[in-house]
């Protein structure tokens, strides 16, 4: 059997997993960010799936100096802390690998490439196929004709092989021994190896592909010229020095050999119990692909209200599971049962309930049953008949709990439930509570399905519906195909946990203070939210197809311009041959960039920095903007109009976006695109129905009226009082000009200050996106402080009380949490502070058009209003306006807006008629 060695470079590995999800960290209910120890099992655990290696192990580097330290004291000098989830993964990885029984090395003085090269080497002489796991290029030196490097694929794509010939041509070198050259050449900032100043990458490879080594070049400096010549030749034991330090040491003293890395059992259990521990509860069902135990029969039909209890039986689960728990689960099948049910439902404050539907999508799902739960561990499920009359029938004994004001209802994504009920028929009334929308609250950042809060919360792990209908690619079935017995299980099982997760969520959300926002804000929107998703929006699909066509031709018209321009045919959509017709043929720029495959760059961030020199990339960016309309939108958005009502209804989430702003999918109405003239024509699309127009109002500069509330700065909020205009205003203060003064430059310059502060922007963010220097950047940023001190003062103040706290607030009380704010590596803590600095303002923002959601939907309620509301894009809300209502509401929706939180700046609001969205907005 041939030898297949594989050598994790543990460290770089965990580091590589914990900034991949440095934006959306997995943090457990216990506060843990496990994100590093997430992400470097899913990269050992595809390892031994898709390479069934022999031999295995994962080297680790050792806290203290190396050798390297001796030769060269400042090495890695310039490194951050640590960061706090890397120090708390590394001993339980450490103790993951021990239970995997996974060989592991690691020894004082040296590093885990010295010792993956130690082993590379010992393995090579024993007929090994060697494949060193890293994302560290430090590795290239190290690859022959049977040792590679598998650097992980970004974003969970496939891994990258590197043989010895693919490292010669991205390095340029003809021997691979020359990447210790080149590495010692430029350097290495990331662990503060000097190389040769002057001298980066590209100009070290020409230099070695001239003279071989970095000996050579040092022997060959009178051939040089200039700085290159004088800063080799000064800075000469430099660059030998920093070759050694770049060369992996393959000779240190092990006490293991290849042979002797052959992976154990795992300790199964062990395993079953740490994975629990740490809520990885998709990885537990990968790794074991376990099933609930067959449950025993519900309670006989004929006795719904007994207090029966069923004997639990073990499982081998690392949560508790159905089988664990004393239960009594009702099947409810015929008219006398249903009859009883609804007279007991009626009897109740609080109820929980839950659908089993044939569809995700709420207008085509059908009924399959109802499951009900008044306390824990019981309750009732309605298996309701497939024929649609007798369905009808069937339901018609729940029609006076659904529609009772006074009985809560308490769900898990309530809002779906109420959207199928409507669409059957049945209009839920009365207090709503839903789970998912609890817990989002209480963290905004974790996942907020059931199956993770039951684990997380209550140490219980519900039957997954895989159980039941089986695997997509396994001739799945449909639910209404299950069998009843492990339907009801399966059901109320669904309503009994969500039941209990409240009794929890409920004291957390007391704990916390968020109660005012979860039942104030939160539930009372969510029925409106289903109102808007039922109302939907209509779609001139005729106008679609028009535009369509024309972009097409735009599209082929620029097709033949490029390809003129380019002397040949290719394909524009093709990375590859766009490359190499840009950078090989054409050759518009000397030094092109290249993918870490060797492939050229060509995206839309390349480009740009390209086009404003070259027409043929500025009409390539407009080819490729022109194809995602077409794409994206024109030729999309007609497949999501319902057939029945001629409209689109999109939907709109709550527990998505860690800034409480809404969401919304099938289609994403968020991304509408504005910005240019063919992606504002898309709104001519959406249209109000016969004899009524679209209103749209839209809250002006919102975000920066927020900041100057927030801040009291004086000067801000002098600006917005008197109705100046708030960008010419900043750039007057800020160049210490007269308004009247003030250039068009100037107001750009200060409108992308204003809005950049909010999102706690930096010198080199604001130089990038105003292309200024760094400097004058900085200079503007400091007038800005000085111009407005009240704002920076909000700024520092918002940060501290992070810092203090951990979170931050909205001025209704919504939390963020900020769990990196104390970070002590850089780049971790500034991402911490911008979040901490937005949240309040953008959260607030959030709060204030859901406020006026809720109070303008009552009021078109209490007038029995035919003006119905639709839409809601970032700070606009849209509606189908009757005319003859038109005079009487517009002020009314405008002073709910405005009054939504009461505040000293003014809050204006724009808004706009029309025949069509783009006329109205």
């Amino acid at each position: 059997m041939e030898k297949r060695l594989f050598l994790l470079d543990g460290m770089a590995l965990i580091y590589r997993a914990y900034f991949a999800f440095i934006r959306n960290p997995r943090i457990t209910s216990q506060g843990e960010d496990v994100s590093a120890i997430f992400g470097f099992l899913n990269t050992l655990f595809d390892i031994q799936k898709k390479y069934t290696p022999t031999h295995l192990a994962v080297a680790l580097d050792v806290s203290g100096p190396t050798f390297r330290h001796e030769l060269y004291p400042e090495y890695k000098a310039n490194r951050d802390e640590t960061p706090e989830a890397i120090r708390f993964a590394i001993p339980v990885i450490k103790e993951l690998l021990q239970i995997l029984n996974i060989p592991t090395l690691e020894l004082a003085g040296y590093e885990a490439d010295d010792i993956i090269g130690t082993l590379a080497r010992q393995a090579q002489q024993h007929q090994y196929e060697t494949f060193m796991v890293t994302p560290d290029k430090d590795y290239a030196q190290l690859v022959d004709e049977t040792t590679y490097m598998l650097k992980p694929g970004r974003g969970g794509g496939d891994p990258e092989l590197l043989d010895k010939q693919t490292i010669c041509e991205q390095w340029n070198i003809s021997r691979i021994d020359q990447v210790i050259d080149v590495l010692g050449l430029a350097g290495d900032t990331s662990d503060n190896i000097p190389g040769v100043p002057g001298i980066g990458p590209k100009t070290a490879q020409k230099l070695i592909a001239t003279y071989d080594s970095v000996e050579n070049i040092l022997a060959n400096t009178d051939k040089l010229k200039g700085k290159q010549k004088e800063n080799l030749e000064t800075f000469k034991e430099q660059a030998l020095l920093s070759k050694k330090l770049v060369t992996i040491n393959c000779e240190v003293p092990l006490s293991l050999s290849p042979d002797q890395l052959i992976p154990g059992e795992p300790n199964h259990e062990a395993l079953k119990s740490k994975l629990a521990a740490l809520e990885f509860k998709t990885m537990l069902r990968r790794l074991y692909d376990e099933q609930p135990i067959e449950s025993s029969a519900p309670v006989p039909a004929d006795d719904l209200f007994a207090s029966a209890t069923e004997t639990a039986s073990a499982s081998t689960s690392a949560f508790n599971t159905l089988n664990d728990i004393s239960h009594t689960y009702h099947a409810v099948t015929t008219a006398e049962q249903r009859q009883q049910l609804a007279a007991q439902l009626l009897k109740q404050e609080h109820v929980c309930f839950d659908l089993e539907t044939t569809s995700l999508d709420v207008k085509e799902a059908q009924i399959v049953g109802i499951a009900f739960a008044i306390k824990p561990h019981e309750g009732w499920f309605v298996h309701l008949p497939t024929d649609p009359d007798e369905k009808q029938a069937a339901l018609q004994p729940f029609l006076p709990f659904f529609e009772h004001p006074a009985i809560t209802k308490i769900g898990q994504n309530l809002k779906y439930d109420l959207n199928v009920l409507f669409w059957n028929g049945i209009t839920v009334h009365g207090t709503m509570i839903d789970t998912m929308v609890a817990h989002y609250l209480i963290d905004p950042d974790q996942r907020h399905n059931m199956d993770h809060m039951a684990e997380s919360i209550l140490n219980y792990s519900p039957i997954p519906i895989t159980a039941l209908i089986g695997e997509k690619k396994r001739g799945q079935i449909s639910i209404e195909d299950v069998p009843l017995e492990p339907l009801v299980e399966y059901a109320v099982e669904d309503a009994d946990i969500t039941l209990q997760l409240w009794q929890h969520l409920k004291e957390q959300l007391s704990t916390k203070q968020l109660e005012n926002v979860f039942f104030e804000i939160e539930m009372p929107l969510l029925p409106v939210l289903a109102n808007m998703e039922q109302n939907g929006i209509m779609l001139d699909t005729e106008t679609l197809k028009n535009q369509s066509l024309q972009i097409t031709q735009k599209i082929e018209a620029l097709e033949q311009n490029i390809q003129t321009q380019a002397g040949m045919p290719f394909n524009i959509n093709s990375p590859k041959q766009l490359g190499e017709i840009l950078f090989d043929l054409l050759r518009i720029v000397e030094k092109p960039k290249k993918t870490k495959t060797g492939q050229y760059q060509t995206n839309e961030e390349v480009l740009s920095e390209l086009a404003p020199n070259h027409p043929i990339v500025q009409e390539i960016l407009q080819y490729r903007q022109l194809a995602k309309l077409k794409n994206t939108y024109l030729d999309a958005l007609p497949n999501d109009v319902f057939a029945a009502t001629g409209r689109i209804h999109t939907t709109f989430s709550q527990a998505v976006t860690t800034t409480g702003r809404l969401s919304s999918q099938h289609p994403n109405i968020q991304n509408i695109p504005i910005r240019t003239e063919e992606g504002r024509h898309i709104r001519q699309a959406f249209i109000p129905q016969p004899g009524y127009t679209l209103l749209a109002s839209d809250y002006s500069q919102i975000e920066l009226r927020i900041m100057a509330e927030l801040s009291g700065d004086k000067g801000l909020q002098q600006a917005f009082q008197s109705g100046e205009d708030i960008h010419a205003a900043t750039a007057a203060r800020v160049f210490d000009v007269s308004l009247t003064d003030v250039t068009r430059e100037m107001r750009s310059k200060a409108k992308m200050v204003n809005f950049g502060i909010i999102y706690g922007i930096s010198a080199f963010g604001l130089a990038q996106r105003l292309s200024i220097p760094r400097g004058e950047a900085a200079e503007i940023i400091k007038q800005y402080q000085q111009a407005y001190p009240g704002v920076q003062d909000y700024l520092d103040q918002t940060i501290a009380f992070a810092q203090q706290h951990e979170y931050v607030e909205t001025v209704t009380g919504r939390r963020r949490y900020i769990r990196d704010i104390n970070a002590k590596n850089r780049m971790v803590r500034s991402g911490a502070e911008r979040n901490a600095i937005n949240a309040p303002i953008q959260g607030t923002a959030a709060d204030m058009i859901k406020i006026a959601m809720i109070r303008i939907q009552k009021i078109l309620k209490e007038q029995s209003a035919k003006t119905t509301m639709l839409l809601q894009v970032h700070d606009e809300l849209v509606f189908e306006l009757a005319p003859d209502e038109q005079e009487q509401l517009i002020p009314l929706i405008e002073a709910e807006m405005q009054q939504a939180i009461p505040m000293k700046t003014p809050i204006l609001i724009e808004s706009g008629i029309g025949n069509n969205w783009l006329e109205a907005h």
